[in-house]
């Protein structure tokens, strides 16, 4: 296998997804599609038919990944983080091989390896194959899914021309080749629907998700989601990190639960976002984002950095996901819930599986993203298990998060059997 990603071209892609549907019904391997109940979450002016999609990371780069992702299920969609570094100077920079799923998980990517031109095609691609497909295969809506752009690193780099080109491209296409393309393409694929595809929205996405460095100042935090919500206008997210929970915090928990051999120091904690610059910051913006009529809320959380100690990864530090980060994640978003009385819009990434993820939804924490537990056997229709698990569950627009019950999460998260490291007794 390459480790160079190669878009494909939209007709070959397209092609690709009618002939293989045709004669085995699958889409890119995914067997088992969902069919959305009719049930739906309103989300950022928009609506979404399951509360699950891929987190932004190696799932959400390709259209082939979120077309996949689709046909099991997801509907909220972070595509891959774009900054201004991209392509081959990216690529330089991360190590091979650079992702460790065999437990819990490890990586050393940062944001996309394609150029950030690249990737507004495919997700662009990815936007109208997924349009065409709800109407033609019957899937669901084809306006029940949403796309929230990642974005990172600094205020600089995002105000630049590649990276802002790319917000206000992907928050009108009309005028871009690719989408002028997609629907040429369509049309010519699905004469039947010319119609329905010459009105498909070129609005791709209308919410971003603001990713930043360990180290970033919280001034520079707040200047970047000020200035998404201000000047760009779009429902926004900030992504937190783990260590604002304090190096004791995280240290207690993994230690309990057999993961004291994961090894870290305490800089990250000390150069990281502090709970006592956090909260105020939190509150001002979600007041700008309530006078200019747009959701904010928090994305709950970054991968964990750790050292290399094993020879897991090369180099001398990696990212930890997975099973081991849903509790030091949960006892954020217990933390978070507690500080605004079940007010903050929380956004999960942390260890969300199909053990944990009805627990959250019905304790409001939506939508959830996933990217460790897709990298595993199942690959994406381990999301198909996740909507099933949850669609009994009432499907309400957000009215706060359940305190207690991620209190609770979070406390029976040291002992659950899910999130434990199994431990060899020592001998009688």
């Amino acid at each position: 296998m390459s480790e160079k990603m190669y878009p494909i071209p939209f007709d070959s892609l397209m092609n690709w997804v009618t002939s293989e549907y045709a004669q085995c019904g699958d889409v890119f391997g995914v067997h088992k599609h969902y069919h959305a109940s009719g049930k739906s979450l309103p989300i950022f002016g928009e609506h979404i038919e399951t509360p699950f999609g891929p987190a932004a990371g190696p799932n959400s780069q390709l259209a082939q990944n979120i077309i996949a992702a689709y046909a099991a299920g997801a509907r909220f969609f972070e595509v891959k983080t774009v900054q201004k570094m991209d392509g081959a100077e990216l690529a330089a920079c991360v190590p091979r091989p650079c992702i460790l799923a065999a437990d819990e998980g490890y990586n050393q990517e940062w944001s996309t390896e394609l150029t950030v031109q690249q990737a507004q095609d495919e997700y662009i691609k990815a936007w109208c194959a997924l349009k065409i497909m709800s109407k033609v295969y019957g899937f669901g809506d084809p306006d029940g899914f949403v796309f929230n752009m990642s974005v990172g690193y600094d205020l600089e780099g995002i105000k630049g021309e590649k990276v802002n080109s790319y917000i206000d491209n992907m928050m009108d296409a009309s005028n871009t080749a690719q989408f002028k393309e997609c629907l040429a393409v369509l049309t010519e694929l699905f004469p039947q629907e010319k119609d329905f595809i010459a009105g498909i929205s070129p609005r791709v996405s209308r919410s971003v998700t603001v990713s930043t460095l360990h180290g970033c100042p919280p001034q520079e935090i707040e200047r970047i989601a000020s200035y998404l919500l201000t000047e760009k206008g779009l429902h926004t997210f900030v992504k937190c990190n783990p260590t604002i929970l304090g190096y004791k915090t995280a240290r207690t928990i993994l230690d309990s639960m057999g993961y004291d051999y994961i090894v870290f120091d305490e800089h990250h904690f000390n150069e990281d976002l502090q709970w006592a610059d956090a909260v105020p910051m939190f509150e001002r913006l979600q007041a700008l984002a309530d006078s200019r009529g747009l959701e904010f809320g928090l994305k709950l959380s970054n991968t964990f950095p750790v050292d290399t100690t094993r020879n897991e990864l090369p180099g001398t530090e990696m990212y930890m996901s997975g099973r081991s980060l849903f509790p030091l994640t949960i006892e954020m978003c217990s933390r978070i819930s507690r500080q605004f009385n079940g007010k903050m819009r929380i956004s999960f990434a942390g260890g969300a599986e199909f053990f944990n993820c009805d627990k959250l939804f019905a304790a409001g924490i939506w939508p959830i993203t996933v990217a460790t537990t897709i990298l595993k056997p199942g690959g994406y229709n381990r999301l198909a298990q996740m909507v099933e698990k949850t669609e009994k569950l009432p499907y309400h627009a957000f009215n706060g998060t359940d305190s207690a019950a991620i209190s609770d999460m979070s406390a029976a998260s040291h002992s659950d059997f899910h999130h434990l490291k199994p431990i060899k007794p020592l001998p009688a």
